[in-house]
């Protein structure tokens, strides 16, 4: 199918419902994933592991959420397959399900002190789930949305599923904060439980919207010139290992210090600055607000200026910002501390708004799910799902911000090597026919 091949109105409605689609199943996809980080910070402790010292229930609650990171890349080389092979749009309705369903189940789980050892296991077992889901989600919606778009516009069509960011974490945000606030003192009774369950029903939107989505003209033209790929993971492993390890490593300095921004913050800032969670949960409420604006914008103004540029702008500014984050922070001045929290999340936007292009361009239409994925994915390992436990265990050894501020820094200079390395953009589609690709 090509943009000629249907009749213009067509294009365009189709065009409106891939964005839809994916950016709502993305705000989906996070809201589950996200919540898990903020009952990761302020539940699971309690009711999971409450034998533990309060640090290493920290520990141990953060270990659990590092989990569902290490199986994103698992989930990208499965849907990665899929998706290359038979089409965005199947891999994208399984990820929803997927996902929705660990989400839900994680709500309905039994503490510790109701089924012992089996409940922090089980806890395990749905994070790992989530994280599969969450896996395959990124690298299909955002792609889905890419291709359906003009070539000139890649930046604002891929950014805008990214925009599932900053709603995920307004709405997950926003649905604790709320239901804590209405239980109160029953919050860790039950109460907490809620914002899981809510789950069900975004899922079933979703899947509404997904399924009135046409699959992108770009994969269809791969289909109809026989170019899929028979094994994409393997080829890309094999033929585009650069690619994949530069996308990981260019990541370091957005998702590093994204997770320490919506959830180490909370424990940092209820058990070292006093603030009580409603009102940090309230503050990342109002910089995932801004983060709203500012995600379509940086993508926007890769078109303009160029996908690195802007990259490149936004790692050095994540660099600049690590001390003066902890220093508003350490304030403990309600304002400034607010100034800290939207300002860092602008940051991440820089970097977040133009990523989902630059990473995908780097990889041909008939591997671009599988390729895009596992190196978007692989920074799980490297950054996001590491950065809280380090941040703890750096804390509980020191007592200071301070080193937590240069591993900032130190992700931001991984991260500009990794961008320095990026391959340039690829072509559209590999050349071949599909026994030629079949065997890297």
């Amino acid at each position: 199918m090509s943009d000629t091949a249907v009749e213009p109105d067509l294009v365009r409605q189709q065009r409106r419902r891939a964005v839809v689609a994916s950016t709502i199943g993305t705000s989906i996809e996070w809201y589950d994933f996200f919540l898990y980080g903020t009952a990761a910070a302020l539940v699971f402790p309690a009711l999971f592991f409450p034998s533990s010292s309060p640090f290493a229930g920290v520990l141990a609650a953060f270990g659990t959420q590092f989990v569902g990171f290490a199986a994103r890349p698992i989930g990208a080389a499965i849907f990665g397959h899929y998706g290359d092979r038979i089409g965005r749009k199947a891999a994208l309705v399984a990820t929803l399900l997927l996902m929705g369903a660990g989400t839900v189940l994680i709500g309905c789980l039994p503490s510790t002190a109701v089924i012992g050892v089996a409940a922090p296991v089980l806890l395990t077992v749905l994070r790992i789930a989530q994280g599969i889901g969450v896996g395959g989600e990124w690298g299909g919606s955002v792609l889905l949305s890419m291709e359906w778009g003009s070539p000139r516009r890649r930046g604002l069509m891929a950014g805008i599923p990214q925009l599932g960011v900053p709603i995920g974490l307004l709405l997950s945000t926003g649905v604790v904060r709320l239901t804590s606030s209405f239980a109160g003192d029953r919050f860790l009774d039950g109460a907490w439980r809620i914002p899981f369950l809510v789950s069900v029903v975004l899922v079933a939107v979703g899947l509404y919207v997904r399924l009135r989505v046409m699959e992108s003209p770009q994969f269809a033209r791969v289909r109809q010139a026989e170019q899929v790929v028979r094994q994409p993971v393997l080829r890309v492993i094999v033929k585009h290992p650069r690619a994949v390890l530069s996308s990981a490593f260019l990541r370091m300095s957005e998702q590093a210090p994204f997770y320490l921004f919506v959830t180490f913050v909370l424990t940092y800032g209820t058990t070292v600055l006093g603030f009580g969670q409603d009102r940090l949960l309230g503050d990342t409420m109002i910089g995932a607000v801004v983060g709203l604006g500012c995600v379509p914008l940086f993508g926007w103004l890769s078109d303009r200026l160029g996908r690195r540029l802007v990259y490149g702008a936004g790692i050095v500014c994540m660099g600049l910002f690590a001390f003066p984050y902890f220093g508003l922070l350490n304030t403990r001045l309600p304002a400034l501390v607010l100034v800290g929290i939207v300002v860092s999340l602008v940051v991440h936007s820089m970097q977040y708004g133009p990523q989902a292009a630059l990473i995908a361009e780097s990889f041909g239409t008939n591997v671009r799910y599988s390729g895009a994925g596992i190196g978007y994915h692989l920074a799980s390992l490297i950054a996001g799902g590491p950065a809280p436990l380090v941040a703890a265990a750096i804390l509980h050894a020191t007592g200071s911000s301070t080193w937590i501020s240069w591993y900032i820094v130190g992700c931001a200079a991984l991260a500009m090597i990794g961008l320095l390395a990026l391959p340039a953009r690829a072509p559209v589609a590999e050349q071949g026919t599909t026994a030629q690709l079949a065997v890297p």
